[in-house]
């Protein structure tokens, strides 16, 4: 078994931004044609405890190297107010061989990275007929900063962002991280999240949201949300919106705002097409001037698995890692195991 801690998945992945942008952009195009097996992500919930959740996001991409495996992620959004990390993750990747679990990866830096990539990546491939040069940030946590450092990758006329958050002083502090990352960046803090939505035609909603709080009134015509954390919005701001997403089977459940407009309609009539349909047609995406888009990701686990063997590829010539070599019972005499 190896073992990869945050510390060198940031390693493998610090300013690898092209590669992970390509590894989701293969990802979504695999699915796409059919050589992913997806099944519906475990939602383990408390009954005393609705804020926290933990989620299991098994997968399998099948590349010409095909790859298997698990995402168990963690959302405690409470975790904020002691000085950790919101979420906390493990990957596990399995031979295809035999079925051994031979990789364990710190999950939490693979998740935000390829949150951010599929983000950027939507907002580079639903492009406008007026250049994008500003962002709105709502929600200003770890998925935001990454997202914004990814959009910056792909979109190099990128000079303003507008941040928002419901702690002001949190917002504050992320919009001085901004300016110590990128000082050429005009960086401003909006006084409320409608400020934000119209502040620019590139908006991002990343928040730990259980419900709709917002709508899109407050957007310019021609606006793409990245609606990352998929219950900011009301249903009726889905129904009106054009909207694109990775996967309508997967982002129509669990009281996402897509899963409401969907029992508000009857139908999924609302969706117009997925990230990967967009990206396989080879027909460049124009977003209409007269409506809002809406980019809806649930977060396939198919994304996790190719940047964890990203990192693990890359892990293996750089010298990263720890080997367990008898994580496993040797050999087949070694006793049962069930299951």
């Amino acid at each position: 078994m190896l073992i990869l801690g945050s510390g060198e998945v940031r390693q493998v992945l610090d300013g690898a931004e092209d590669e992970v942008l390509a590894a989701v952009r293969r990802a979504y195009l695999l699915h796409e044609r059919g050589r992913t097996a997806l099944p519906h992500s475990v939602f383990l919930r408390f009954p005393d405890d609705p804020r926290n959740r933990i989620i299991g996001l098994p997968a399998y991409l099948g590349e010409d190297e095909p790859v298997a495996g698990i995402k168990w992620i963690a959302s405690f959004p409470g975790n904020t107010a002691s000085g950790l990390e919101r979420a906390s993750a493990a990957v596990i990747l399995n031979s295809m061989a035999t079925g051994q679990p031979e990789a364990l990866l710190e999950g939490s830096v693979i998740s935000a990275r390829r949150t951010a990539a599929s983000a950027a990546l939507a907002a580079a491939v639903l492009g406008s007929s007026v250049p994008d040069t500003g962002v709105s940030l709502v929600g200003c946590g770890v998925i935001g900063f990454e997202i914004l450092a990814c959009l910056r990758a792909v979109l190099p006329g990128l000079a303003a962002v507008t941040v928002s958050d419901l702690d002001r002083s949190r917002a504050e502090v992320f919009a001085a991280r901004c300016r110590d990352r990128w000082p050429g960046l005009r960086t401003e803090v909006a006084g409320s999240a409608e400020e934000a939505l119209a502040a620019h035609r590139l908006v991002c909603l990343a928040t730990t949201a259980a419900a709709p709080h917002l709508t899109t009134d407050a957007c310019r015509p021609g606006t793409l949300v990245l609606h990352v954390s998929l219950r900011d919005l009301a249903p009726r701001s889905i129904l009106a919106a054009v909207n694109v997403v990775d996967d309508a089977d997967h982002v129509c459940r669990e009281s996402t705002s897509l899963h409401l407009a969907e029992q508000l309609s009857g139908n999924r009539d609302f969706i117009s097409a997925s990230i990967g349909s967009v990206l396989d047609s080879g027909t460049p995406f124009r977003r209409p001037g007269d409506r809002v888009t809406v980019f809806s990701p649930f977060g396939l686990g198919t994304l996790d698995l190719a940047l964890a063997d990203l990192v693990r590829r890359r892990a293996g010539s750089l010298g990263l890692g720890t080997w367990i070599p008898d994580f496993l019972p040797a050999g087949a005499g070694a006793g049962a195991v069930s299951g």
